[in-house]
């Protein structure tokens, strides 16, 4: 498991050890990554209107074919949606 985000590594592994998260951080700090799945968005609050990440979480098998997208998630029950999903499989 992996988690992607366009923090520094210095600010991930604050993050990581503070709310003690069990896999990876990749810092994506050009967005790269999120552009290339798609999720390097135009956001908006307030009215004022910004680009940042569309939280986004991807099921990938071991081929590396996407298997499963959840979008607009919501951390405090997606891990659950996630544990389905992999039961399933």
């Amino acid at each position: 498991m992996l988690g992607v985000s366009p923090d520094s590594v210095k600010r991930q592994a604050k993050f990581k050890a503070k709310e003690n998260l069990p896999f990876t951080l990749l810092s994506d700090e050009d967005h790269a990554v999120a552009e290339k799945y798609g999720v390097w968005v135009e956001k908006s609050m307030y009215g004022k209107k910004y680009w940042g990440v569309a939280r986004t979480t991807f099921l990938i098998d071991p081929e590396g074919n996407i298997k499963q997208i959840f979008r607009k998630v919501k951390p405090k029950t997606h891990s659950e949606q996630v544990l389905s999903a992999l039961a399933g499989a």
